[in-house]
């Protein structure tokens, strides 16, 4: 071969001419992608804990202003955002489900678009809100969580 096909051959990456290249090693962001999925993944299955587990001891979760349960933000502690906001959500509403659609990847910060599922158990009025929440992550844990969703449609479903 002449050096000079050597030379422009040494300057194309291999991906482009055929050649397989090993896989990039998973990075901090795939990985709080895939702890933000199983979060959601717990929280379906009813499995508390493990969604509580993937929090940091001092996580700072933030419930959308306006929202039924903002009343004692911010909720400190995992804990806290599973007495304040956990448990009081499955008491309000039947068939509550959180249903995440889109998981974008911003590294230490996940945001995941997606709606709420439900029935207000004291007016019977149904719940399919929109919500957008915002996981911001260190050390491979959860330390602030910022939810956004209809509050106007949640009033309204609350309000007998």
């Amino acid at each position: 071969m002449n050096s000079r096909l050597l030379l422009v051959l040494s300057l194309v990456p291999l991906a482009t001419i055929g050649c397989r290249t090993a896989p990039p090693p998973e990075t901090a962001a795939t990985t709080n992608v895939t702890i933000v999925k199983g979060v959601y993944q717990a929280f379906a299955r009813g499995d508390v804990p493990a969604a509580l587990g993937a929090m940091d001891s001092t996580i700072q979760w933030m419930e959308a202003d306006g929202f039924l349960y903002a009343d004692r933000n911010p909720y400190i502690g995992p804990q806290a955002v599973a007495d304040g906001v956990f448990q009081r959500l499955v008491a309000d509403v039947d068939s509550f489900a959180v249903v995440p659609d889109r998981f974008v990847d911003g590294g230490s910060t996940v945001v995941v678009e997606g709606r709420y599922q439900g029935r207000m158990k004291a007016t019977g009025k149904p719940v399919d809100a929109q919500f957008a929440h915002v996981f911001e992550f260190r050390n491979g844990k959860i330390i602030r969580f910022q939810q956004y969703t209809d509050t106007k449609q949640w009033a309204q479903a609350a309000q007998r």
